[in-house]
């Protein structure tokens, strides 16, 4: 293996089941990792594993450019139940980082238009187009500086990080943006504003509702784009369909990858047709955008969370553990917030005050839960955020579990 993967931990997996990871040694984890936010049904849902085995004794590929396939018109008819009724138009790939590249080429197309407006804390991929828009850590771009230009970034509504309430950080970082559009790029070279509707690598922190009105409103007044990168946010993670929807705020297109077919590999790039249409044929593309099996997993994924009710499962999973969460804080206040949708939530840390300062000790927290049976996962520019991403058909009891190991991980880590 290159090393240029980071191993955070030292396990070797045999098989997983739900919310469980065995590894070889016979070691079971409560999986809150959910393989960084993909495996939204759980691993290995039988409905999921049954659609895979059936596609795979009918056709392994059928590329797209050459003949129409079942399990892609049948996750069309899906995604026509979940997603806007504005939004039409569906073309599909491999990744997440594909599905942006792909919008921001939409965009430019449909627009005429080149620049590109992203939010600080950002993360979008690491092809070269991404990480020109990835603004969480610079380790994501490694050496490679020489990156695509004409992106700008404005500030994102951080209510703890600016030391605001939620409507003066809102207030904020749209005046920013304003000034924004004033001192650094006009407007009308600006194709798109793109925002994960709910900031992921860069800590779990979703932005007031005010915010995402406001930046349809100036997109709507200066015709650019409105893009939600929703690949981490989608797929019932913030318990709706897409986090989109507490916002009562409509995109122009929608990113959508990780949880979209429990494990395989598939995102997708859905917007207007009218606005597709406007997409020359031929200038995007990719072999394997499509793929069947990835297709019928993603079929089977959507049918199983709505017959088995799992955005409604993580809502109400996602207040039992903020509630459990915020006891802890009680406990122990270099907890410093407690934030998210759904089950999307960051627990973020203090040392002496600072979140710049907590960064060893959330990896101690994190090795001591692991040490424990809990897998979690670290996010945030300075690594100060505990993100916690269990499956959508967690359980309660797995939840107290869970803040259980977590609350005993402190008190070793903390004392």
């Amino acid at each position: 293996m290159s090393p240029v993967w980071s191993r955070i931990f030292p396990i070797e997996a045999e098989r997983a089941e739900g919310s469980y990871i065995y590894a070889a040694d016979g070691t079971k984890y409560l999986d809150f990792t959910c393989g960084i936010g993909v495996t939204n049904t759980g691993h290995c849902h039988p409905k999921v594993v049954e659609a895979v085995q059936k596609q795979a004794g009918l056709f392994l590929h059928a590329q797209a450019n050459i003949v129409v396939h079942q399990p892609m018109l049948q996750l069309i008819d899906e995604l026509r139940q979940i997603v806007p009724p504005s939004i039409d138009g569906f073309f599909f790939s491999n990744s997440g980082a594909e599905a942006v590249e792909g919008a921001l080429k939409l965009a430019r197309a449909a627009t005429g238009r080149q620049a590109v407006i992203v939010f600080s804390g950002s993360f979008h991929g690491r092809t070269a187009g991404t990480m020109a828009l990835t603004t969480s850590k610079t380790a994501y771009k490694g050496v490679a500086q020489l990156l695509p230009s004409g992106v700008y970034v404005a500030p994102y509504p951080y209510a703890y990080h600016l030391g605001l309430d939620e409507e003066s950080a809102s207030r904020y970082a749209l005046a920013a943006l304003e000034e924004l559009l004033v001192s650094q790029i006009a407007p009308a070279d600006v194709a798109a504003i793109l925002i994960e509707p709910v900031l992921g690598e860069g800590g779990y922190v979703p932005p007031p509702v005010s915010f995402m009105k406001g930046l349809r409103e100036i997109c709507d007044r200066n015709g650019i784009l409105l893009i939600f990168d929703e690949v981490q946010s989608g797929f019932g993670r913030t318990g709706k369909w897409f986090a989109l929807e507490h916002f009562g705020v409509v995109p122009d297109i929608i990113t959508a990858a990780k949880g979209i077919a429990s494990g395989m590999p598939l995102s997708g790039v859905f917007s207007r047709l009218d606005l597709m249409k406007k997409w020359p044929v031929g200038s995007h593309g990719g072999t394997y955008g499509g793929n069947a099996v990835a297709m019928a997993a993603a079929v089977a994924t959507a049918q199983a969370m709505r017959d088995e009710g799992m955005l409604e499962n993580a809502a109400r999973r996602g207040v039992q553990l903020q509630t459990g969460l915020r006891k802890l804080q009680e406990e122990y206040p270099q907890i410093g917030d407690v934030r998210g949708l759904g089950l999307m939530i960051g627990s973020e840390f203090a040392v002496d005050g600072s979140y710049k300062k907590a960064k060893s000790l959330v990896k101690d927290v994190v090795a001591a839960a692991e040490k424990r049976g809990l897998l979690l996962l670290t996010c945030g520019t300075y690594d100060s955020t505990i993100r916690w991403i269990p499956p959508l058909n967690v359980t309660e009891a797995q939840i107290n579990d869970g803040l259980q190991i977590f609350g005993d991980a402190l008190k070793e880590s903390i004392g």
